[in-house]
């Protein structure tokens, strides 16, 4: 892997991409998102005159727009930050959230715009104020939870916390639903850009978005500090990891052929995630015994998508192999099978936990 690459130059030089007519766009297309995912289920139980239930239509499109608006510090492909912001926005964290406290996902998906001010309001030359304004989203989760008890409300249990068990989420997001309230996950497809983001970020060496990344994670497993639920800390990972996948979007329509072999190597992840789905859904009647016919369907299902992410990573090898640029086919290739996964998959996740 190069610096020169075309998957990293990006993530090296950053640069301001934020342009008005595209994060109008961007925020029509959550919007319409969320309604349709949303709105089947708002008027099931009861709620109160201020109806809560509908803040879960606003809080998926604040925190898609909000990781799209943070997104465009590193990612210039519209397509690349577009899907960056529905991953974190109607990805399996944010939907299963809302499993608690409304104001729990409003807690989340203000995160994004907190991390704001540090990724767009600081000069070259005034760095060291980078690590202070940083520090602004941890604050605001310390002081939500202040207020929260003061109030005595409880949008989040203190208990509520992330364990290595949960991480399975990673992989097989569909299976794992119902099996826990809050679990790690990107679907399946945008595993294959997360391991390009983090390629990415890894080669541009970008220390401190590692820190923060790092830091989130460590807190979501560790026990409640200062009466603060370590799962809300799990949406910081989620936000980078979700910037990561738009940039690995992005790393795969630039990608020359000095990085087809991380191309390929990627396409076989995919490949071999797919034949692990299909060997558990044969095995699967002997574990899960009276649920056996859903989780054989469940694991199925989750093979196939993932041999579609194993498809469509080999046709991008073939066109990098061929000496071909075609960014346009590249993309339309990648965010179509991604597309498809984060509809389908947030359909059946929103379907379950309401």
């Amino acid at each position: 892997m190069t610096k020169k690459s075309g998957r990293t130059a990006q993530l090296v030089t950053g640069g301001n991409n934020f342009i008005l007519s595209k994060f109008a766009v961007a925020a029509l297309i959550y919007a319409c998102f969320a309604v349709y995912l949303y709105y089947p289920h708002l008027g099931k139980n009861s709620c109160n005159i201020l109806r809560l239930r509908n803040l879960f239509v606003i809080n998926a499109c604040l925190a898609s727009l909000g990781c799209f608006a943070l997104s465009r510090r590193w990612v210039a492909s519209f397509c690349g930050s577009l899907f960056a912001g529905a991953i974190y926005g109607f990805g399996p964290f944010m939907i299963t959230l809302a499993s608690y406290h409304p104001t729990a996902g409003f807690l989340a998906s203000t995160i994004p715009w907190l991390f704001c001010p540090a990724a767009f309001g600081t000069r070259a030359g005034w760095k060291w104020l980078n690590w202070l304004i940083s520090a602004l989203p941890f604050l605001v989760v310390m002081l939500f939870f202040e207020i929260s008890a003061h109030w005595r409300l409880f949008a989040v249990p203190v208990q509520a916390r992330l364990h290595l068990a949960d991480i399975t989420g990673l992989v097989v997001p569909l299976v794992t639903v119902g099996r826990s309230l809050i679990f790690a996950g990107f679907y399946h497809i945008p595993i294959a850009p997360l391991i390009m983001g983090f390629s990415m970020l890894l080669a541009a060496r970008r220390l401190g978005i590692i820190i923060i990344f790092c830091s989130g994670t460590i807190l979501t497993f560790c026990g409640p500090l200062f009466n603060i639920s370590p799962i809300i800390w799990l949406a910081i990972p989620v936000l980078c990891c979700s910037i990561l996948i738009g940039a690995g979007i992005q790393g795969f329509a630039c990608a020359g052929p000095a990085d087809r072999k991380w191309i390929l190597a990627i396409a076989l992840i995919m490949a071999a995630f797919s034949l692990l789905a299909l060997l558990m859904s044969v095995r699967c009647e002997n574990a899960f015994g009276e649920l056996a016919a859903e989780y054989t369907r469940l694991f199925a299902e989750t093979a196939r998508i993932y041999l579609l992410g194993a498809v469509a990573t080999a046709a991008i090898y073939l066109v990098i192999r061929a000496n071909l640029r075609l960014g346009w086919l590249r993309l339309a290739i990648l965010c179509l099978a991604i597309g498809a996964d984060v509809f389908f998959g947030a359909r059946f996740i929103i379907d379950k936990v309401f």
